[in-house]
């Protein structure tokens, strides 16, 4: 896929994390990826992220795009030409924007289903509520600043969480044939992420206990990152 590159600035940038039983996430998992685990744990979450003046380089900043959006995401590591790989396996993206529903899959990589988001964010507190148009998938966190991680936590330290998520640029996503993965790669000008104390964090995704039977996928922690400027680079198509 022919991707320009483009870039903008992440005006938010929520991770909700979930610590899961690794045999339970291999299950999700097409070929060649395996889990990259933490404390013996697979890590995974959802993506919730608020883009700014998105736009190709050398377009004016007047016609930059803004939206809201979701992808449910799994730490991965792979090996390619004897090498080791890290990123992100990407099995759903949603979307508030209109273009990016349309586009997703054909203009740039990863198909994004279209969504609802309903967010109140004054820099402190967050609270974000989110319903996919097909209904498949709603997702409810809300939260505030923090000094530090949950006790609970499976990472000892903010520094050590940051440590295990700022290599997962490159995130693949499924596509409609199966086949294929679409491939992007997220370059951020700067890396800096600040522990948020959540009051409750819900996806139906991670609550499915079809997928994650009970207690095989548990809330782990949440990171934000705010304004930070950033480029979207395509990162190749994957056949499996």
């Amino acid at each position: 896929m022919q991707f320009p590159n483009v870039h903008g600035i992440i005006r938010r940038r929520l991770l909700v994390n979930y610590r899961v039983d690794p045999s339970i996430v291999q299950r999700q998992l097409p070929s060649p990826f395996r889990p990259k685990l933490h404390a013996g744990y697979a890590v995974a979450g959802i993506c919730l992220i608020r883009l700014e003046n998105v736009r190709p380089k050398r377009v004016p900043r007047m016609f930059g795009l803004s939206s809201e959006n979701a992808a449910h995401r799994i730490a991965v590591v792979w090996d390619d030409e004897g090498q080791r790989r890290e990123g992100v396996y990407i099995p759903r993206r949603d979307t508030g924007s209109l273009i990016n529903h349309l586009g997703g899959g054909r203009v740039f990589p990863g198909k994004h289903h279209r969504a609802h988001f309903d967010v109140a964010d004054d820099d402190r507190r967050i609270e974000l509520h989110m319903r996919s148009a097909d209904g498949q998938v709603q997702v409810s966190v809300a939260g505030c600043a923090a000094p530090g991680l949950p006790a609970t936590s499976i990472f000892r330290t903010l520094g050590e969480a940051s440590a295990f998520f700022e290599p997962g640029a490159v995130g693949y996503s499924a596509t409609a044939r199966g086949d294929r993965l679409d491939g992007i790669r997220l370059e951020t000008h700067s890396w800096t992420v600040e522990p948020l104390s959540v009051e409750w964090a819900r996806s139906s995704y991670f609550d499915d206990e079809r997928v994650f039977p009970g207690g095989t996928a548990v809330f782990d922690c949440a990171l934000v990152m705010r304004n930070i400027g950033h480029e979207w680079h395509a990162a190749g198509d994957m056949y499996i």
